[in-house]
């Protein structure tokens, strides 16, 4: 019974909806851009572990904290699992994340680390400072050219980076949305604290910028696809400015138009 709570607080502390979102998005982005079988299992199995480390360092060393404002969500308060062992977790899958990224070659393998790195640059301090954007924007801007980089060789397109850079920044602001109040009660003041109601709105900008980018700046026609999903992006961007009360899942929609167009843009990383 304790392993099965141990088992359960570190699925818990590795913030299992950003974890497997993330990591499903890159190795299918890896599949259209056509990375081989074995190269889309090397490059989950990269961003997964990444992405543990980071989740885990992220309770880790917010445990206090959150111990102070009875963040009942967090397996560590509630006791389901210690602080030290997922410190632990957090290292090995660190630790792991270095060969798993360098398999896919060198230069792809850095491009992962850095953003890796610049995410518990995040997690120990970055988060209250007014630059908190900067690591998503880092981390979520060179998943592209892991891609490229293990399957061509190649730098991903300017637009490319820049798209999911946006996409980091917009989903910094979505995940902090939600715990402003608890955040500002223990001293965070990173970006979005001090933007505070506006953070709300301010958060499908990005992505919505994020989709243009990803629609029309690539090579070749726009097409059908490519403009229904503006029209659906302006239709949620016009509710949520219109709507003062519209539920925050209108952000996650425009989030999620953004992560589909670009799956569907991946064949043109390498093109």
């Amino acid at each position: 019974m304790t392993r099965l709570r141990v088992v359960r607080g570190l699925a818990m502390a590795s913030h299992p909806g950003p974890t497997v979102a993330v990591t499903t998005l890159v190795t299918v982005v890896a599949w259209s851009a056509g990375r081989s079988p074995t190269g889309c299992l090397l490059v989950a199995a990269a961003i997964l572990t990444g992405h543990l480390s980071i989740g885990w360092s992220n309770d880790a060393i917010d445990a206090t904290r959150d111990t102070s404002v009875h963040r009942n969500d967090k397996p560590i308060v509630l006791g389901l699992v210690s602080r030290r062992t997922v410190w632990v977790g957090a290292s090995v899958m660190a630790i792991a994340c270095v060969p798993l990224s360098l398999a896919s070659g060198v230069l792809a393998g850095l491009a992962h680390l850095v953003g890796v790195a610049a995410a518990w640059g995040y997690n120990l301090g970055l988060k209250s400072t007014r630059i908190s954007w900067l690591p998503y924007a880092v981390a979520f801007g060179l998943l592209p050219s892991f891609v490229t980089l293990g399957t061509s060789g190649d730098w991903a397109p300017w637009w490319a980076s820049a798209a999911t850079a946006l996409l980091g920044v917009g989903a910094h602001l979505a995940n902090v949305v939600p715990d402003l109040a608890d955040d500002l009660a223990t001293g965070v003041e990173g970006w979005p604290q001090r933007l505070g109601r506006l953070a709300r709105y301010a958060a499908p900008l990005p992505l919505a910028a994020a989709t243009t980018l990803l629609v029309a700046a690539p090579p070749g026609p726009i097409g059908a696809v490519g403009w229904l999903a503006l029209a659906v992006v302006a239709a949620l961007l016009t509710t949520i400015v219109l709507w003062k009360s519209a539920p925050f899942l209108l952000t996650i929609a425009v989030a999620a138009v953004s992560i589909t167009t670009l799956v569907l843009r991946g064949d043109a990383l390498t093109s």
